[in-house]
């Protein structure tokens, strides 16, 4: 399939990264991106928040900055009633509000299932967007939230999860990457993605397609909410999982000391996960003490940029720094 093509495009469908990315001028380009979902949580308005939190990501993972966006809603308006659909929307707009960007319109269906989502457009600089594969040896990567959203979210939907899991775990689904783009953008980033469906291995993976390196985990770094070891214990783990082990398991070397319930973690599907920052060596201590010092306590140093064995990734239980 041949997909049309321009001088100015930056990023495009020839590789797979967050956003597409357009040059305007020599000092702006514009970033877009489009995601939607079916609901996680049963509160429509949180739903809003994590919806629209999740879309903005990738605005965020690409060192830009989101400046519109519209709806796009798919609502069963025969089966449900009306003011769900207002909740959700004022969840999503309150989230807009927060990250200071405007709705500009949207378009909604009838549909069976309910779904909604953003179309996002963001503004950066040609020089300083960030993609997936820009990995240089030795840079260190940084994990900005922990992984385990997938399988809380199951255990959810059985009727498993205490409130406060619950609450906890809703609130860092709709917290914003705004704050950890923002700190990165003054130190050395040469790559970011945010983790979202393919889980962390899934998407170190795509990192390291086609770049020439390969990418060093150690497990024993990686921040983990605390339930997702006892719920994936109990089997609680989203068919997602599998389903990102058996595409990209080829590809990924993980070491038998690696806990088995910490290899399903690291292959969970996560939903407005963080930002994995891939950033020089030098400044990693630095770069996390900032995002701790505003806020972002989870953020740590989860493994580094290699030589080989080329686009490869593998998994050990603990690494030297």
């Amino acid at each position: 399939m041949e997909f049309p093509s321009n001088a100015n495009l930056i990023v495009g469908l020839d590789r797979a990264d967050d956003a597409g990315v357009y040059k305007i001028s020599n000092d702006l380009a514009m970033i877009q991106t489009v995601d939607f979902f079916t609901p996680i949580v049963d509160d429509p308005y949180w739903f809003g928040q994590i919806a629209a939190a999740n879309a903005l990501s990738d605005i965020y993972a690409m060192g830009g900055t989101p400046k519109t966006a519209m709806n796009l809603v798919a609502f069963p308006i025969k089966e449900m009633d009306i003011t769900i659909l207002r909740s959700i929307l004022q969840g999503g707009l309150d989230k807009m509000k927060e990250a200071e960007v405007v709705l500009v319109g949207g378009h909604s269906v009838e549909d069976k299932e309910l779904k909604y989502g953003l179309s996002v457009t963001g503004f950066g600089h040609p020089d300083r967007i960030l993609t997936k594969g820009n990995l240089r040896v030795g840079d260190r990567l940084i994990l900005t939230k922990p992984l385990g959203t997938g399988i809380i979210n199951t255990a959810i939907k059985g009727g498993l999860a205490s409130p406060k899991v619950t609450e906890g775990v809703t609130r860092l689904m709709a917290t914003l990457n705004g704050k950890a783009a923002q700190i990165m953008s003054a130190y050395p980033v040469h790559a970011c993605t945010d983790i979202t469906g393919f889980g962390l291995l899934g998407h170190l993976t795509e990192m390291v397609a086609d770049s020439g390196f390969a990418i060093g985990i150690h497990a024993g770094d990686i921040p983990i909410l605390p339930e997702a070891k006892e719920y994936a214990g109990m089997g609680l783990v989203p068919a997602g999982t599998y389903k990102n082990r058996e595409f990209f398991g080829a590809r990924i070397d993980i070491a038998p000391s690696v806990n088995p319930l910490v290899q399903d973690i690291l292959f969970d599907p996560q939903t407005s996960g963080g930002l994995l920052i891939c950033v020089q060596r030098e400044s990693a201590e630095a770069l996390v003490h900032d995002l701790g010092e505003n806020g972002i306590a989870d953020a740590s140093i989860i493994g580094e940029v290699a030589s080989e064995p080329k686009g490869k990734v593998f998994v050990n239980e603990k690494g030297n720094r």
